[in-house]
């Protein structure tokens, strides 16, 4: 298929710019892919669609304060710098992107924080805007953590435009959140609170886990019309055995997987047996999941309302079928859901 085939047009007020009050109020198109039925209903009503036994396998990945403001040294220009993954954790080598990447040069030092509490040190040029820096930090590792929390921002997505606060530290992260390394919340799983998971439990619903580290990959603009020549940037995941007993023993005895989220269901397509079981596994998955694709793992999704022509997208409609996917996101747009991130849902079943 062609990019060009997952372009629409999106009004903006659609754009979620703060999350629900409650975390289980949001709106949940549900789609039914055997049928073609859609229906509109709320979040909290996925209850409705699983009975005893059934998984949801979630991403426990965390979200840390990823973007940073500092200043240049001798200049005092004002630097964006987005951490994107730690290199070295002895040396404190980390990959960044910095905004404006012109006015950085290896050699040039950053200085962030009123008092000046983190120093940086570019080191090497990645890519036009990528950057290699050193925290030039001599304290320990714990304080060092610290002082990247108190100086860094929630990293929500360019498109809400307001400054985060105090409340998105807490709602742009999963309840489930366990392990740091994510620059962006696996959104699908921002729906889910404590409550709303126990009474899933009570229903007898089991929960797995994987982690999948969410990068900016994930929404890097796809700048190929034919997607068989698209690549995904690299993202660190791990399956462990537990997630795969309790998946492999619903899925042997017929009962349903439901992949929350789209980077979830990229972990489990990345690790799977011959006989379509999920298997442990550890490691870097750069899988890009298009139309036609078959399925090995999870027969139900939850998703959020994606950009025009993103991976996101195009995996939606991989799973669910093209055309069924463009009518319901026209009939998202007409019944005003809300989109991206802070947005409302859809389970694929």
């Amino acid at each position: 298929m062609k990019l060009s085939q997952f372009r629409f047009d999106l009004p903006l007020n659609l754009i979620a710019q703060n999350p629900t009050k409650r975390r289980e109020d949001s709106r949940l198109m549900v789609i039914e892919r055997h049928t073609g039925k859609i229906e509109n209903k709320h979040f909290k009503d996925v209850l409705d669609y699983f009975d005893d036994k059934d998984v949801f396998v979630v991403n426990n990945t965390k979200v840390f304060p990823a973007r940073m403001y500092g200043r240049k040294e001798k200049t005092g220009a004002r630097i964006e710098v987005f951490l994107l993954r730690e290199l070295h954790k002895t040396n404190r080598l980390w990959d960044v992107i910095v905004d404006p990447a012109r006015k950085i040069r290896v050699g040039n030092k950053l200085y962030f924080g009123d008092n000046d509490e983190l120093v940086a040190e570019v080191i090497d040029n990645t890519t036009s805007r990528g950057r290699t820096i050193r925290f030039l930090w001599e304290g320990t590792e714990e304080d060092f953590r610290k002082q990247l929390f108190d100086l860094g921002e929630t990293p929500l997505p360019k498109y809400i435009k307001r400054k985060p606060d105090e409340e998105d530290r807490e709602r742009y992260q999963t309840v489930y959140a366990k392990f740091e390394g994510a620059v962006a919340a696996p959104t699908a799983g921002l729906h889910f609170s404590p409550e709303l998971i126990k009474r899933l439990e009570i229903q007898g619903i089991r929960f797995a886990e994987v982690t999948l580290h969410t990068g900016l990959g994930t929404f890097r603009p796809i700048e190929v019309e034919d997607l068989s020549k698209h690549k995904m940037d690299a993202e660190y995941y791990r399956i462990d055995e537990e997630a795969c007993r309790i998946v492999n023993t619903a899925k042997e005895k017929g009962h349903r997987i439901c992949s929350v989220g789209t980077t979830t269901m990229r972990a489990m397509e990345s690790s799977f047996t011959s006989d379509k079981l999920l298997k442990p596994s550890e490691g870097w998955t750069n899988h890009f999941i298009h139309p036609p694709y078959e399925f090995s793992i999870a027969d139900s999704l939850i998703t959020n309302f994606h950009l025009p022509k993103t991976s996101l997208l195009i995996m939606a409609c991989a799973f669910a079928g093209y055309d069924l996917m463009m009518e319901a996101y026209k009939k998202a747009i007409k019944d005003k859901y809300r989109f991206f991130s802070y947005g409302d849902a859809m389970l694929i079943i």
